[in-house]
């Protein structure tokens, strides 16, 4: 809907206001005259009609502090963006902001998440993420920078901004940061929907191909992540024949092509490592080995500490829990991994494998304080459960 207004409206703000003005509306019309036949088309319209009105007012035009879309781009170069969504997202990544600014205020306006989901995304504070998005328009407004669509040869300038919001939309998806359910089936749709127009607009260049591959081979395991009664199934423990060999087969030929490219980025080495544990035959004989080298090249390349988090984990998987317990203690003070529950889970389980029970029990505790996701709490409860009656067994 606000990809749709947008284009009538030419200004993000005000077609912000028509989407939620046309919600409003809905719930008193609706009401009255029930339901119609095609609710989306109908808040559609609604929306993009409030638009068209708002621009016939110029006076109240002009007192916006305007996120502008300028409408003079050719046939040629709007004809190059098959999705709204996609030419909105292209259009709010602009080189003049700060690029967690520009993540940001994609993620929030244009993807529909909420501030606390893409402060989850970036690992900070819901009110540092706020603010972060408010400056940003801030500085929209006060420099007055355009927000036009961006021309064919500008495109590659603003990819990786792009990519980056399709890859967080897809992790937010993927495993939701809150809720019942584990994952929320809409956001990975989404992403993968931009991911494979992505692909599309921009064929030739490996990122894209290796952004898409790292989509589908990790959303191949959806099926197997959780059992009948929507509980947490571990990696090690999933049944393998429930993935879906189709994704794997598209995602490895794409990952497959990217790595024969220039120097791989970010997101096919992400793919590479997706593509180890999409070949393995069983947990047992993944490479795990190989797994770490793939790390060590994303570090070295995109240093990040929940890529050194995931690498403790690979680490002790290749080498043993206590190795990997060294690797994932060498990154515990990071601010940026202090409300993030996977560090606590991990160490919970490597403790808990090193037979350091207190300890594992504690950390599981700090996980389960920090998770808001009623599967993975159920999940990491049961662990802790399992270790204090193992404890009380020892005693």
């Amino acid at each position: 809907m606000l990809a749709a207004t947008v284009r009538v409206a030419v200004d993000l703000d005000l077609a912000e206001e028509c989407v939620q003005e046309a919600y409003a509306a809905a719930l008193t019309t609706w009401a009255r005259d029930g339901v119609p036949r095609s609710p989306a088309a109908w808040l559609t319209t609604t929306a993009r009609n409030r638009a068209l009105d708002a621009r016939r007012r110029a006076a109240v035009l002009r007192s916006k502090l305007p996120l502008l879309v300028e409408p003079d781009m050719t046939p040629e170069i709007g004809s190059v963006f098959p999705d709204d969504r996609l030419r909105l997202v292209f259009t709010c990544c602009h080189p003049a902001l700060a690029r967690e600014a520009q993540v940001g205020l994609t993620l929030r306006l244009v993807c529909g998440m909420t501030t606390a989901e893409v402060s989850r995304a970036f690992l900070v504070g819901e009110a540092t993420m706020a603010a972060r998005v408010t400056r940003a328009k801030k500085k929209i407004a006060v420099a007055r920078i355009p927000y036009r669509v961006p021309q064919a040869h500008e495109l590659p300038d603003r990819l990786d901004a792009v990519l980056t919001v399709v890859h967080l939309l897809f992790t937010t998806g993927h495993t939701a940061p809150g809720g019942a359910d584990l994952v929320r089936a809409d956001l990975v749709e989404r992403a993968l929907d931009l991911a494979r127009m992505l692909a599309g607009l921009m064929p030739d260049e490996p990122e894209v191909r290796g952004l898409l591959g790292l989509l589908l081979l990790t959303d191949a395991r959806r099926a197997a992540r959780v059992d009948g009664a929507g509980d947490v199934v571990l990696l090690a423990d999933q049944d393998r024949s429930r993935w879906d060999r189709a994704a794997i087969d598209e995602g490895a030929a794409l990952v497959a092509e990217a790595m024969r490219g220039r120097r791989p980025g970010r997101f096919t080495r992400q793919a590479a490592i997706a593509a180890v544990h999409a070949r393995a035959a069983s947990w047992e004989e993944t490479d795990w080995p190989r797994m770490v080298r793939h790390y060590d090249e994303l570090l070295r390349q995109w240093p990040s500490p929940v890529v050194e988090l995931n690498r403790a984990a690979a680490v002790a998987m290749a080498e043993g829990p206590a190795a990997g317990l060294v690797a994932a203690d060498l990154i515990a003070g990071q601010e940026h991994l202090r409300r993030y529950h996977y560090l606590p889970a991990l160490r919970a389980d490597l403790l808990r494998r090193l037979g350091r029970l207190d300890e594992a029990s504690r950390s599981y505790g700090e996980a389960i304080a920090l998770v808001d996701n009623a599967a993975e709490r159920r999940f990491l409860q049961r662990r802790l459960d399992a270790v204090l009656g193992q404890a009380g067994a020892e005693l």
